[in-house]
């Protein structure tokens, strides 16, 4: 027969993973549906604080996490309706899309690209390496 300490114990464990997977699950729900294109898997959004929020929690699990603000006064503003162009080494193509938040997350393979993001007629561009294991944070800023 169980004692009271040992029922007791068993059942805050159980209380506490259960707080746990709620905890995880509800965020993974405010994430917004993955898109593929070519090899490319990629998440992109962040309009709203629980979305936002629920994106920067499953950015590690991404090797590419972009972010678009405008340097703006008295604080920064994040950006939505961003082009988004990703190219190999061999200059090809491997992502093109209108980034409808602040916020892009992308699994690729491994290697080095070139990362172009307009805005307004506007372009930045970055050189990258994505490794099999690291996770690379590129934040473009636009002066308001």
């Amino acid at each position: 027969m169980k004692s009271k300490t040992s029922v007791i114990a068993t059942a805050i464990a159980v209380s506490g993973m259960t707080l746990t997977l709620n905890a995880i699950g509800g965020t993974d729900s405010h994430l917004p549906a993955a898109q593929k294109a070519g090899e490319v898997t990629y998440i992109m959004g962040g309009i709203g604080q629980t979305e936002a929020d629920a994106i920067k929690h499953a950015a590690k699990y991404y090797p590419l996490e972009l972010e678009f603000l405008l340097n703006a006064t008295p604080k920064a503003e994040y950006l939505s309706n961003v082009q988004v162009r990703i190219k190999d080494a061999h200059d090809k193509m491997v992502l093109n899309v209108n980034a409808d938040g602040p916020y892009l997350l992308a699994k690729m393979p491994a290697g080095k690209y070139t990362i172009s993001a307009e805005r307004n007629g506007k372009v930045e561009h970055r050189q990258i390496e994505i490794s099999a294991t690291d996770h690379r944070r590129v934040v473009f800023e636009w002066q308001s």
